[in-house]
């Protein structure tokens, strides 16, 4: 099971867009995924810690990608964390 997190807030179009990549990625792959859509915007913790930095694709708890990520990097990702 590989376990994705998505730091964002609403109204973030770069958000959109990675949630989207994720989806398409996601719908690609066999292996087992749960995907967690953090809302930053209700943490004041987080929202200090990626405030800026929206949207961060963590991958199994590690940091793969902010900003932007294509749905080949992504891919690619999923295949080396499931092994395949």
């Amino acid at each position: 099971m590989i376990v994705l997190t998505l730091y964002s807030r609403p109204g973030c179009h770069l958000c959109d867009e990675m949630k989207a990549v994720v989806q398409r990625a996601t719908r690609a792959t066999t292996t087992p995924i749960t995907i967690d859509e953090i809302d930053i915007s209700t943490d004041p913790g987080l929202e200090a810690r990626y405030g800026l930095e929206i949207p961060v694709l963590m991958v199994d708890g590690k940091k793969a990608a902010k900003y932007r990520v294509t749905e080949e990097e992504l891919t690619r990702l999923l295949k080396a964390r499931s092994g395949g």
